[in-house]
């Protein structure tokens, strides 16, 4: 995908020849009559003279892409129907008859499926293979009255419209299937119980590219390379073992990127730091400039600018000015100091990055992806440190931060269950909790491996399995099922026993969630139980507030005076 030029472009080394890309080859005529000189002079000049990527150019590529797809869901318990005429029962019958499926009508006459529409959104710098969540519902006026315990087929999910009463489909840009996530404490009549989600049930059939645009006053063949040059001179990958700039100079107003690694969980933050980088500026102008950056670092209302642009210089003459804002009074200083340095990778980010993820709400989540993007066992060690916090949102960060920093870390790997869902059981002190996930990946975490229900109770889990503890002090999990053998497991009150004795009948992730739901709202569980419990977006910061040394859950309701200076980071992003 590129963006829509103004006019047909020829190549660039159709239009540059031998043009060298040299700071040496400034002079050279530009096919529109500019040289490199003029087309700077137009753009806006700030902080002293020197012309940043920020005042010629915009992103591109940042938008999130809407895929749908009419899909048929399976496995339910007599609670789908058969759709009436529409072009969503057509365009379906269309999808089985390309996949030469026999006899769809009387498929979709059978109580057990349901026609359903899917919708999903391809995130910025979405590659090929990548996971993303569905959303699942029943089309309006539907007669279906309940999605639970169903698994949706192979759907291919394309950006629809709908034109002279047929559904019209784009390329296929992505696949969707899976078990669908109902919420437990929906009932039967209730709408929600027709809606739902299929987490990580998205998979990417494209590639799609980061960009920036330069702005249409300033577009040619040498602007472009000289923001390429920029861009690539600051940021490098591997590719094969060979190293590379991040960006390319495509046309004469569209330059690509590749995504640095260390940016992999803040996107938003990659681009706003290569928007942040000089087009072209001497060592004398760098160093008048980094003056006049550590004067604004310390003035709360332009800190979060000043951090950015000097984390875009990089290097130790930045870092040093970013160290001086660690000695700041104001709290606000010392966090976008620290998040820049940690950028950087710099270790003296992780004490002010710790606190902050502790003890302030509006900084905990920017605070923890930066912890989360250094290559340093001090910011490990820090984060792990963090899980045994009293608030849940700090707890269930700081485990998602380590899986960020190394899913491998055998502390947090945790193991592959049926149906495709993470399981972890973590020892790192504070109270016993238990976080279940409803967007993201599929993934249930015990905070204490020694959790255990009280008895008596009964609960279920999905349709067809029954949790029996109401005689004596063990469990019963049986799975009932139709023409076949009951099958049952019989264990300890151990909530990972029946966890995996849940999984062990045939139980998937749906299933477990609304076991556990149920068991708390009924009170056979007295650890605390969380779902989705991360850091929020739209938090501001409020220095005259109260702290709360015990870092409770009080603490994560504040009233607010300032708004956070940065977006919320991918990795605690609910749109996946």
């Amino acid at each position: 995908m590129r963006p829509r030029c103004h006019q047909s472009v020829p190549s660039l080394l159709t239009l540059l020849g031998c043009v060298c890309l040299s700071a040496g080859c400034a002079s050279t005529m530009l096919f529109r009559g500019e040289t490199a000189e003029e087309a700077l002079e137009k753009a806006t000049e700030v902080d002293g003279g020197t012309p940043l990527i920020a005042d010629i150019a915009y992103p591109w590529g940042l938008d999130y892409v809407k895929v749908e797809a009419i899909g048929l869901v399976m496995n339910l318990d007599g609670t789908g129907e058969d759709p009436p005429s529409s072009p969503q029962r057509a365009a379906l019958l269309d999808e089985m008859s390309r996949r030469r499926v026999e006899k769809p009508n009387a498929i979709l006459r059978n109580p057990d499926t349901a026609l359903v529409l899917l919708r999903g959104y391809l995130p910025p710098g979405v590659q090929k293979g990548d996971k993303f969540d569905i959303e699942v519902r029943t089309p309006s006026r539907s007669q279906a009255t309940s999605l639970r315990g169903g698994m949706v087929l192979p759907a291919r999910m394309t950006e629809l419209a709908v034109l002279g009463q047929q559904i019209r489909a784009g390329s296929v840009l992505a696949m969707g299937e899976g078990a669908i996530l109902v919420d437990p404490s929906a009932g039967e009549d209730d709408t929600a119980a027709t809606r739902g989600r299929i987490l990580g049930g998205g998979v990417s059939k494209m590639d799609r590219n980061l960009g920036l645009r330069i702005g249409d006053d300033h577009q040619s063949a040498q602007m472009a390379i000289l923001v390429a040059k920029a861009i690539s001179d600051r940021f490098q990958t591997y590719d094969e073992g060979r190293k590379a700039g991040v960006a390319e100079a495509k046309t004469d107003e569209f330059v690509e990127l590749q995504l640095h690694p260390r940016y992999k969980d803040n996107i938003g933050r990659f681009v706003r730091v290569v928007r942040s980088l000089p087009i072209r500026e001497s060592n004398a102008e760098e160093q008048e400039r980094l003056v006049l950056l550590e004067g604004q670092l310390l003035d709360p209302l332009t800190s979060a600018r000043a951090a950015l642009r000097l984390e875009a210089i990089g290097g130790d003459l930045a870092s040093e000015r970013l160290m001086a804002g660690l000695q700041s009074d104001d709290a606000e200083v010392r966090f976008y100091a620290a998040e820049s340095l940690a950028y950087l990778d710099r270790t003296e980010a992780v004490g002010p990055l710790a606190e902050a993820a502790r003890d302030e709400p509006a900084f905990r989540a920017h605070a923890l992806t930066a912890l989360s993007a250094m290559d340093d066992v001090v910011a490990y060690d820090a984060l792990r440190s963090l899980l045994g916090s009293q608030s849940a949102e700090t707890r269930y960060g700081a485990f998602r931060a380590l899986w960020a920093m190394n899913p491998s870390d055998p502390m947090i790997r945790g193991e592959k269950m049926r149906g495709g869902f993470s399981y972890h059981v973590l020892d790192a002190g504070g109270d016993t909790m238990v976080h279940v996930t409803r967007s993201g990946r599929p993934e249930l975490v015990l905070f204490g491996g020694e959790q255990a229900f009280e008895l008596p109770m009964v609960l279920d889990a999905g349709a067809d399995i029954l949790i029996n503890g109401l005689e004596g002090d063990e469990v019963t999990v049986s799975h009932f099922r139709s023409s076949k053998p009951t099958i049952k497991r019989t264990v300890t009150t151990s909530v990972d026993e029946v966890i995996r004795a849940i999984v062990e009948v045939g139980g998937d992730y749906p299933d477990v969630v609304q076991a556990l739901q149920q068991a708390k709202r009924e009170g056979s569980l007295k650890s605390r139980f969380q779902v989705d419990a991360i850091p929020r977006s739209g938090r501001e910061y409020d220095p005259d507030e109260d702290e709360f040394a015990d870092d409770t859950e009080a603490a994560e309701e504040e009233d607010a005076a300032y708004r956070v200076g940065t977006p919320l980071p991918d990795l605690f992003s609910n749109k996946k």
